[in-house]
C-alpha cells in the first residue's frame, strides 16, 4: 500500500517534573510533545516513524475532527509502548521505530493533532527524546487492472479438446488402427518362408498328378 508524508509541526517538548528540580534528585522523567498539522485537512493516519533517543516508554494521544459545535477530546491510541526492554541498559535506546495504524487502540481517521508522551524512569540518562519524527497517511489507490477473459479464466489441461465436425472420433480411429496392426503381425508370423512345389506331396511326387500334366 502506498503512503504519503504529511507535513507536520513538532512543538517544543514540555518536561513534567519528577522530584525537586532544585536538588540533584529532581529530574524530568516525562516529556510531552505536541504535533500539529497546519494547512492539512483531517486525514487517516497510516504510520508513524522516528528514531528513539533513550525513551523507554511511549504513549500517544490523538485529537479527531468532530462535527460543528461538538468539542473534540483527546483519546489515547497507544499506551506505554515499550521502546527499551530494560530502561537501565542501552538496548533499543537509539533504534528506528515504525508504528502502524493496526497497532493503535482507536480509530485513526480524521486526525487533527497528536500528542506524544515520553517516559524514562531510569536515572542513568541525562536526556531522552524522539528524533526524525514523520507522519504518513494513505496514498492514492492504484487503478485496478482488467485482464482478458482467457487470461483470468485459463482453460484447464484436463478438459477434453473440442471435436471437429465431419471427422471421426480420434480415439475410435486409433483403436481400429491398433487392431489392424495386430492382425497384420499375426499373418506375418503364421506365413512360412518354405517354397511348396506344385506336385510335391510329403517330399514325393504323386504319379496320378503327374499323368495329368
Amino acid at each position: 500500500m502506498s503512503r504519503v508524508l504529511v507535513p507536520c509541526h513538532v512543538k517544543s517538548t514540555v518536561a513534567l517534573q519528577v522530584g525537586d528540580m532544585r536538588t540533584s534528585q529532581g529530574r524530568p522523567g516525562v516529556l510531552v510533545v505536541d504535533v500539529t498539522f497546519p494547512n492539512v485537512a483531517p486525514f487517516e493516519l497510516q504510520e508513524i516513524t522516528f528514531k528513539n533517543y533513550y525513551t523507554a516508554f511511549l504513549s500517544i494521544r490523538v485529537r479527531h475532527h468532530t462535527p460543528l459545535h461538538t468539542p473534540s477530546k483527546w483519546v489515547t491510541c497507544l499506551r506505554d509502548h515499550c521502546l527499551m526492554p530494560d530502561p537501565h541498559s542501552e538496548e533499543g535506546a537509539q533504534e528506528y521505530v515504525s508504528l502502524f495504524k493496526h497497532q493503535m487502540l482507536c480509530d485513526m481517521s480524521r486526525v487533527l493533532e497528536l500528542r506524544l508522551i515520553l517516559r524514562q524512569p531510569s536515572p542513568l540518562w541525562l536526556s531522552f527524546t524522539v528524533e526524525e519524527l514523520q507522519i504518513y497517511q494513505q496514498g492514492p489507490k492504484s487503478p485496478s487492472l482488467t485482464f482478458p477473459k482467457w487470461l483470468s479464466h485459463p482453460v484447464s489441461n484436463e478438459q477434453p479438446a473440442p471435436r471437429l465436425e465431419g471427422l471421426p472420433d480420434p480415439s475410435r480411429v486409433s483403436s481400429e488402427v491398433q487392431q489392424m496392426w495386430a492382425l497384420t503381425e499375426m499373418i506375418r508370423a503364421s506365413h512360412t518362408s518354405t517354397r511348396i512345389g506344385r506336385f510335391d506331396v510329403d517330399g514325393c511326387y504323386d504319379l496320378n498328378l503327374l499323368s495329368y500334366t
